[in-house]
Protein backbone atom coordinates (compact mmCIF):
# COMPACT_ATOMS: atom_id res chain seq x y z
CA UNK A 1 0.00 0.00 0.00
CA UNK A 2 1.42 3.36 -1.01
CA UNK A 3 1.34 6.43 1.19
CA UNK A 4 -1.46 8.72 0.05
CA UNK A 5 -0.79 12.40 -0.37
CA UNK A 6 -1.72 14.54 2.63
CA UNK A 7 -4.93 16.57 2.31
CA UNK A 8 -4.28 19.69 0.27
CA UNK A 9 -1.52 18.14 -1.86
CA UNK A 10 -2.93 17.32 -5.26
CA UNK A 11 -0.13 15.80 -7.25
CA UNK A 12 0.38 12.08 -7.68
CA UNK A 13 3.44 10.10 -6.73
CA UNK A 14 5.07 7.60 -9.09
CA UNK A 15 3.10 4.63 -7.78
CA UNK A 16 -0.19 6.46 -8.14
CA UNK A 17 0.66 7.43 -11.71
CA UNK A 18 1.38 3.74 -12.38
CA UNK A 19 -1.96 2.69 -10.86
CA UNK A 20 -3.83 5.18 -13.04
CA UNK A 21 -1.91 4.12 -16.15
CA UNK A 22 -2.67 0.46 -15.44
CA UNK A 23 -6.40 1.17 -15.14
CA UNK A 24 -6.38 3.33 -18.26
CA UNK A 25 -4.63 0.59 -20.21
CA UNK A 26 -7.24 -1.97 -19.15
CA UNK A 27 -10.06 0.43 -19.93
CA UNK A 28 -8.67 1.26 -23.37
CA UNK A 29 -7.90 -2.33 -24.32
CA UNK A 30 -10.69 -4.34 -22.67
CA UNK A 31 -13.67 -2.02 -22.13
CA UNK A 32 -13.70 0.75 -24.73
CA UNK A 33 -13.84 -1.47 -27.85
CA UNK A 34 -17.00 -3.21 -26.57
CA UNK A 35 -18.82 -0.57 -24.51
CA UNK A 36 -21.34 0.48 -27.18
CA UNK A 37 -22.19 -3.13 -28.00
CA UNK A 38 -22.62 -4.08 -24.34
CA UNK A 39 -24.94 -1.11 -23.90
CA UNK A 40 -26.96 -2.01 -27.00
CA UNK A 41 -27.21 -5.72 -26.18
CA UNK A 42 -27.62 -5.17 -22.41
CA UNK A 43 -24.74 -7.58 -21.89
CA UNK A 44 -22.94 -7.90 -18.56
CA UNK A 45 -19.26 -8.76 -19.32
CA UNK A 46 -18.52 -10.95 -16.32
CA UNK A 47 -15.57 -12.60 -18.11
CA UNK A 48 -13.92 -9.24 -18.81
CA UNK A 49 -14.51 -8.08 -15.25
CA UNK A 50 -12.95 -11.29 -13.92
CA UNK A 51 -9.89 -10.75 -16.11
CA UNK A 52 -9.09 -7.57 -14.15
CA UNK A 53 -8.59 -9.55 -10.93
CA UNK A 54 -4.94 -10.04 -11.84
CA UNK A 55 -4.60 -6.24 -11.76
CA UNK A 56 -6.02 -6.06 -8.24
CA UNK A 57 -9.35 -4.46 -9.14
CA UNK A 58 -11.46 -7.02 -7.27
CA UNK A 59 -10.43 -5.77 -3.83
CA UNK A 60 -9.10 -2.27 -4.36
CA UNK A 61 -9.23 -1.16 -0.71
CA UNK A 62 -9.34 -4.65 0.84
CA UNK A 63 -6.48 -5.80 3.07
CA UNK A 64 -3.71 -7.88 1.56
CA UNK A 65 -4.11 -10.85 3.92
CA UNK A 66 -7.30 -11.88 2.07
CA UNK A 67 -6.08 -11.08 -1.43
CA UNK A 68 -6.87 -7.37 -1.60
CA UNK A 69 -4.75 -4.56 -3.01
CA UNK A 70 -4.87 -2.41 0.17
CA UNK A 71 -4.97 0.81 -1.84
CA UNK A 72 -6.05 4.18 -0.50
CA UNK A 73 -9.36 5.85 -1.30
CA UNK A 74 -7.51 8.33 -3.50
CA UNK A 75 -5.94 5.49 -5.46
CA UNK A 76 -9.36 3.87 -5.78
CA UNK A 77 -10.70 7.14 -7.22
CA UNK A 78 -7.94 7.05 -9.84
CA UNK A 79 -8.99 3.54 -10.86
CA UNK A 80 -12.73 4.25 -11.20
CA UNK A 81 -12.06 7.51 -13.03
CA UNK A 82 -9.83 5.66 -15.50
CA UNK A 83 -12.25 2.77 -16.03
CA UNK A 84 -15.10 5.22 -16.62
CA UNK A 85 -13.27 6.88 -19.50
CA UNK A 86 -14.20 3.72 -21.41
CA UNK A 87 -17.56 2.82 -19.82
CA UNK A 88 -19.13 4.58 -16.81
CA UNK A 89 -21.62 1.72 -16.46
CA UNK A 90 -19.04 -1.03 -15.98
CA UNK A 91 -16.86 1.28 -13.87
CA UNK A 92 -19.94 1.79 -11.71
CA UNK A 93 -20.26 -1.94 -11.16
CA UNK A 94 -16.59 -2.15 -10.15
CA UNK A 95 -17.46 0.46 -7.53
CA UNK A 96 -20.47 -1.50 -6.23
CA UNK A 97 -18.54 -4.77 -6.00
CA UNK A 98 -15.67 -3.10 -4.17
CA UNK A 99 -18.04 -1.36 -1.77
CA UNK A 100 -19.41 -4.77 -0.76
CA UNK A 101 -15.93 -6.24 -0.40
CA UNK A 102 -14.77 -3.28 1.69
CA UNK A 103 -17.76 -3.61 4.02
CA UNK A 104 -16.95 -7.26 4.70
CA UNK A 105 -13.27 -6.41 5.16
CA UNK A 106 -13.92 -3.58 7.61
CA UNK A 107 -16.83 -4.95 9.62
CA UNK A 108 -16.67 -8.71 9.15
CA UNK A 109 -15.25 -11.29 11.52
CA UNK A 110 -12.07 -13.11 10.58
CA UNK A 111 -14.20 -16.08 9.56
CA UNK A 112 -16.36 -13.89 7.30
CA UNK A 113 -13.35 -12.18 5.76
CA UNK A 114 -11.63 -15.47 4.96
CA UNK A 115 -14.83 -17.11 3.75
CA UNK A 116 -15.77 -14.52 1.12
CA UNK A 117 -13.04 -12.00 0.42
CA UNK A 118 -10.38 -14.12 -1.32
CA UNK A 119 -12.98 -15.22 -3.88
CA UNK A 120 -14.37 -11.70 -4.22
CA UNK A 121 -10.90 -10.29 -4.83
CA UNK A 122 -10.49 -12.86 -7.63
CA UNK A 123 -13.95 -11.94 -8.98
CA UNK A 124 -14.97 -15.56 -8.53
CA UNK A 125 -17.79 -14.04 -6.47
CA UNK A 126 -19.44 -10.74 -7.36
CA UNK A 127 -21.05 -8.43 -4.82
CA UNK A 128 -24.29 -6.42 -4.61
CA UNK A 129 -25.39 -3.87 -2.02
CA UNK A 130 -29.03 -3.96 -0.84
CA UNK A 131 -30.19 -0.88 1.05
CA UNK A 132 -32.95 0.89 -0.94
CA UNK A 133 -36.54 -0.37 -0.90
CA UNK A 134 -39.63 0.43 -2.98
CA UNK A 135 -40.96 2.79 -0.29
CA UNK A 136 -37.70 3.95 1.30
CA UNK A 137 -35.07 5.16 -1.12
CA UNK A 138 -33.72 8.44 0.21
CA UNK A 139 -35.25 7.74 3.63
CA UNK A 140 -33.18 4.60 4.10
CA UNK A 141 -33.65 4.58 7.89
CA UNK A 142 -37.33 3.78 7.29
CA UNK A 143 -36.61 0.46 5.58
CA UNK A 144 -39.09 -2.31 6.32
CA UNK A 145 -37.24 -5.52 5.42
CA UNK A 146 -37.19 -7.58 8.61
CA UNK A 147 -34.80 -10.12 10.05
CA UNK A 148 -36.07 -12.28 12.91
CA UNK A 149 -33.63 -14.20 15.09
CA UNK A 150 -34.66 -17.86 15.09
CA UNK A 151 -32.31 -20.20 16.91
CA UNK A 152 -28.99 -20.27 15.10
CA UNK A 153 -30.26 -18.27 12.15
CA UNK A 154 -32.06 -15.13 11.01
CA UNK A 155 -35.12 -15.24 8.77
CA UNK A 156 -35.32 -12.31 6.34
CA UNK A 157 -38.43 -11.00 4.59
CA UNK A 158 -38.72 -7.94 2.37
CA UNK A 159 -37.96 -6.40 -1.02
CA UNK A 160 -34.95 -4.37 -2.04
CA UNK A 161 -35.21 -1.97 -5.00
CA UNK A 162 -32.77 -0.62 -7.63
CA UNK A 163 -30.08 -3.20 -6.85
CA UNK A 164 -27.16 -3.01 -9.29
CA UNK A 165 -25.90 -6.42 -10.37
CA UNK A 166 -28.87 -8.24 -8.84
CA UNK A 167 -29.12 -11.74 -10.24
CA UNK A 168 -25.55 -11.67 -11.55
CA UNK A 169 -23.99 -11.11 -8.14
CA UNK A 170 -23.19 -13.92 -5.72
CA UNK A 171 -22.85 -12.09 -2.39
CA UNK A 172 -25.48 -9.61 -1.15
CA UNK A 173 -25.09 -7.21 1.76
CA UNK A 174 -28.69 -6.81 2.98
CA UNK A 175 -29.81 -4.19 5.46
CA UNK A 176 -32.79 -5.43 7.50
CA UNK A 177 -34.67 -4.37 10.61
CA UNK A 178 -33.97 -6.44 13.73
CA UNK A 179 -35.24 -3.90 16.24
CA UNK A 180 -37.39 -0.81 16.71
CA UNK A 181 -38.14 1.77 14.00
CA UNK A 182 -35.35 4.14 13.07
CA UNK A 183 -31.66 3.73 12.26
CA UNK A 184 -30.73 1.94 15.51
CA UNK A 185 -32.99 -0.97 14.69
CA UNK A 186 -31.16 -1.90 11.47
CA UNK A 187 -28.63 -4.70 11.07
CA UNK A 188 -26.51 -5.91 8.14
CA UNK A 189 -26.35 -9.46 6.78
CA UNK A 190 -24.38 -11.39 4.19
CA UNK A 191 -26.73 -13.38 1.97
CA UNK A 192 -25.47 -15.78 -0.68
CA UNK A 193 -27.09 -16.31 -4.05
CA UNK A 194 -28.84 -19.66 -4.13
CA UNK A 195 -30.18 -19.36 -0.59
CA UNK A 196 -33.74 -20.70 -0.52
CA UNK A 197 -36.29 -17.88 -0.74
CA UNK A 198 -33.92 -15.39 -2.40
CA UNK A 199 -35.26 -14.41 -5.84
CA UNK A 200 -35.03 -11.48 -8.22
CA UNK A 201 -37.51 -9.28 -10.03
CA UNK A 202 -37.43 -8.72 -13.79
CA UNK A 203 -34.57 -6.69 -15.25
CA UNK A 204 -35.54 -3.02 -15.16
CA UNK A 205 -35.69 -1.10 -18.44
CA UNK A 206 -33.48 1.93 -17.94
CA UNK A 207 -32.29 5.11 -19.58
CA UNK A 208 -28.65 4.13 -19.12
CA UNK A 209 -26.34 1.73 -17.26
CA UNK A 210 -27.62 -0.96 -19.63
CA UNK A 211 -24.56 -3.22 -19.40
CA UNK A 212 -25.44 -4.22 -15.85
CA UNK A 213 -28.81 -5.43 -14.65
CA UNK A 214 -30.87 -3.53 -12.10
CA UNK A 215 -33.50 -5.68 -10.39
CA UNK A 216 -35.43 -6.10 -7.19
CA UNK A 217 -34.00 -8.48 -4.63
CA UNK A 218 -36.89 -10.40 -3.05
CA UNK A 219 -36.50 -12.15 0.30
CA UNK A 220 -39.20 -14.60 1.32
CA UNK A 221 -38.36 -16.49 4.50
CA UNK A 222 -34.68 -16.40 3.58
CA UNK A 223 -32.85 -18.23 6.34
CA UNK A 224 -29.23 -17.24 6.86
CA UNK A 225 -26.87 -18.51 9.56
CA UNK A 226 -26.48 -16.23 12.56
CA UNK A 227 -22.77 -15.98 11.77
CA UNK A 228 -23.73 -14.06 8.58
CA UNK A 229 -24.65 -11.07 10.72
CA UNK A 230 -22.15 -8.26 10.07
CA UNK A 231 -21.03 -6.59 13.28
CA UNK A 232 -23.67 -6.71 15.99
CA UNK A 233 -27.40 -6.10 15.87
CA UNK A 234 -28.36 -2.46 15.49
CA UNK A 235 -25.17 -1.32 13.77
CA UNK A 236 -26.35 -1.89 10.19
CA UNK A 237 -27.24 1.72 9.47
CA UNK A 238 -23.85 2.92 10.70
CA UNK A 239 -22.22 0.33 8.45
CA UNK A 240 -24.36 1.47 5.52
CA UNK A 241 -23.45 5.14 5.97
CA UNK A 242 -19.78 4.34 6.33
CA UNK A 243 -19.86 2.31 3.12
CA UNK A 244 -21.64 5.12 1.29
CA UNK A 245 -18.82 7.58 2.05
CA UNK A 246 -16.52 5.55 -0.17
CA UNK A 247 -19.27 4.74 -2.64
CA UNK A 248 -19.99 8.43 -3.15
CA UNK A 249 -16.36 9.12 -3.94
CA UNK A 250 -16.27 6.21 -6.38
CA UNK A 251 -19.40 7.19 -8.29
CA UNK A 252 -18.14 10.76 -8.47
CA UNK A 253 -14.94 9.39 -9.99
CA UNK A 254 -17.01 7.51 -12.56
CA UNK A 255 -18.69 10.81 -13.51
CA UNK A 256 -15.28 12.44 -13.81
CA UNK A 257 -13.98 9.76 -16.17
CA UNK A 258 -17.06 9.82 -18.37
CA UNK A 259 -16.96 13.62 -18.60
CA UNK A 260 -13.26 13.50 -19.44
CA UNK A 261 -13.94 11.29 -22.45
CA UNK A 262 -16.91 13.38 -23.58
CA UNK A 263 -14.84 16.57 -23.45
CA UNK A 264 -11.99 14.96 -25.38
CA UNK A 265 -14.35 13.75 -28.08
CA UNK A 266 -15.95 17.20 -28.36
CA UNK A 267 -12.61 19.01 -28.65
CA UNK A 268 -11.46 16.63 -31.38
CA UNK A 269 -14.75 17.02 -33.26
CA UNK A 270 -14.57 20.84 -33.20
CA UNK A 271 -11.14 20.72 -34.80
CA UNK A 272 -12.38 18.45 -37.60
CA UNK A 273 -15.83 19.86 -38.34
CA UNK A 274 -15.93 22.65 -40.94
CA UNK A 275 -18.73 25.24 -40.91
CA UNK A 276 -18.88 28.53 -42.76
CA UNK A 277 -15.47 27.74 -44.23
CA UNK A 278 -13.67 27.31 -40.91
CA UNK A 279 -13.13 24.58 -38.31
CA UNK A 280 -15.60 24.98 -35.47
CA UNK A 281 -12.66 25.20 -33.08
CA UNK A 282 -11.83 28.65 -34.50
CA UNK A 283 -15.10 30.15 -33.27
CA UNK A 284 -14.51 32.03 -30.04
CA UNK A 285 -17.92 31.24 -28.57
CA UNK A 286 -17.14 27.52 -28.78
CA UNK A 287 -13.62 28.06 -27.45
CA UNK A 288 -15.12 29.77 -24.42
CA UNK A 289 -17.46 26.86 -23.85
CA UNK A 290 -14.56 24.40 -23.99
CA UNK A 291 -12.60 26.59 -21.59
CA UNK A 292 -15.45 26.50 -19.08
CA UNK A 293 -15.84 22.73 -19.45
CA UNK A 294 -12.16 21.94 -18.87
CA UNK A 295 -12.12 24.34 -15.89
CA UNK A 296 -15.14 22.60 -14.34
CA UNK A 297 -13.46 19.24 -14.91
CA UNK A 298 -10.28 20.38 -13.20
CA UNK A 299 -12.17 21.86 -10.24
CA UNK A 300 -14.19 18.67 -9.88
CA UNK A 301 -11.04 16.52 -9.91
CA UNK A 302 -9.28 18.72 -7.39
CA UNK A 303 -12.16 18.62 -4.94
CA UNK A 304 -12.69 14.88 -5.39
CA UNK A 305 -9.04 14.22 -4.60
CA UNK A 306 -9.36 16.48 -1.54
CA UNK A 307 -12.37 14.51 -0.26
CA UNK A 308 -10.67 11.16 -0.91
CA UNK A 309 -7.54 12.31 0.90
CA UNK A 310 -9.66 13.42 3.86
CA UNK A 311 -11.33 10.00 4.05
CA UNK A 312 -7.91 8.33 3.93
CA UNK A 313 -6.72 10.59 6.75
CA UNK A 314 -9.91 9.89 8.75
CA UNK A 315 -10.60 13.60 9.11
CA UNK A 316 -13.70 14.34 11.17
CA UNK A 317 -15.30 16.25 8.29
CA UNK A 318 -14.60 13.53 5.71
CA UNK A 319 -18.25 12.34 5.43
CA UNK A 320 -19.37 15.90 4.66
CA UNK A 321 -16.61 16.33 2.10
CA UNK A 322 -17.67 13.05 0.49
CA UNK A 323 -21.25 14.33 0.25
CA UNK A 324 -20.01 17.61 -1.22
CA UNK A 325 -17.80 15.83 -3.73
CA UNK A 326 -20.59 13.49 -4.78
CA UNK A 327 -22.98 16.41 -5.32
CA UNK A 328 -20.54 18.67 -7.14
CA UNK A 329 -18.68 16.14 -9.29
CA UNK A 330 -21.72 14.22 -10.51
CA UNK A 331 -23.53 17.46 -11.38
CA UNK A 332 -20.46 18.82 -13.15
CA UNK A 333 -19.79 15.53 -14.94
CA UNK A 334 -23.29 15.31 -16.35
CA UNK A 335 -23.26 18.97 -17.40
CA UNK A 336 -19.93 18.58 -19.20
CA UNK A 337 -21.11 15.46 -21.03
CA UNK A 338 -24.40 17.11 -21.95
CA UNK A 339 -22.59 20.18 -23.31
CA UNK A 340 -20.27 17.90 -25.29
CA UNK A 341 -23.31 16.33 -26.93
CA UNK A 342 -24.56 19.81 -27.86
CA UNK A 343 -21.21 20.68 -29.44
CA UNK A 344 -21.57 17.65 -31.70
CA UNK A 345 -24.92 18.94 -32.92
CA UNK A 346 -27.11 16.27 -34.48
CA UNK A 347 -24.22 13.80 -34.59
CA UNK A 348 -24.05 13.81 -30.82
CA UNK A 349 -27.56 12.37 -30.72
CA UNK A 350 -26.50 9.36 -32.77
CA UNK A 351 -25.22 6.24 -31.05
CA UNK A 352 -22.14 5.96 -33.30
CA UNK A 353 -20.12 8.62 -31.50
CA UNK A 354 -20.70 7.33 -27.98
CA UNK A 355 -21.57 10.74 -26.54
CA UNK A 356 -25.24 10.01 -25.95
CA UNK A 357 -24.30 6.83 -24.05
CA UNK A 358 -22.07 8.83 -21.70
CA UNK A 359 -24.88 11.31 -21.09
CA UNK A 360 -27.33 8.50 -20.34
CA UNK A 361 -24.89 6.69 -18.07
CA UNK A 362 -23.88 9.77 -16.09
CA UNK A 363 -27.43 10.94 -15.47
CA UNK A 364 -28.10 8.26 -12.86
CA UNK A 365 -24.99 9.24 -10.89
CA UNK A 366 -26.93 12.28 -9.65
CA UNK A 367 -29.45 9.85 -8.11
CA UNK A 368 -27.66 6.78 -6.79
CA UNK A 369 -25.53 6.54 -3.63
CA UNK A 370 -27.90 9.18 -2.21
CA UNK A 371 -29.56 11.73 -4.47
CA UNK A 372 -27.84 15.07 -4.85
CA UNK A 373 -30.81 16.64 -3.06
CA UNK A 374 -30.05 14.42 -0.06
CA UNK A 375 -26.38 15.44 -0.32
CA UNK A 376 -27.53 19.05 0.02
CA UNK A 377 -29.56 18.14 3.11
CA UNK A 378 -26.52 16.48 4.69
CA UNK A 379 -24.28 19.45 3.88
CA UNK A 380 -26.76 22.05 5.11
CA UNK A 381 -27.46 20.19 8.35
CA UNK A 382 -23.75 20.05 9.08
CA UNK A 383 -23.46 23.80 8.51
CA UNK A 384 -26.49 24.73 10.60
CA UNK A 385 -26.00 22.15 13.39
CA UNK A 386 -22.41 20.88 13.29
CA UNK A 387 -22.63 18.83 16.49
Amino acid sequence: MSDSNPPGQFSLNAEQHAIRDLALSFATGQLAPHALRWDRDKYFPRDVIRSSAALGFGGVCVAEDVGGSALSRLEGVLIYDSLATACPCIAGYFSVHNMVASVIDRFGTEQQRKQWLPRMCRFDLLGAYCLSEPSSGSDAAALSTRAVHDGGAYVLNGVKQFISGAGDADVYIVMARTGAPGPRGISAFIVEKGTEGLTFGPVEKKMGWNAQATRQVILEDVRVPAENLLGVEGTGFRIALSALDGGRLNIAACSLGGARTALGKAAAYLKERIAFGHPLAEFQALQFRLADMITELEVAQTFLWRAASALDAKESNAPILCAMAKRFVTDAGFDIANQALQLFGGYGYLTDYGIEKIVRDLRVHQILEGTNEIMRVIIARNLLDPR
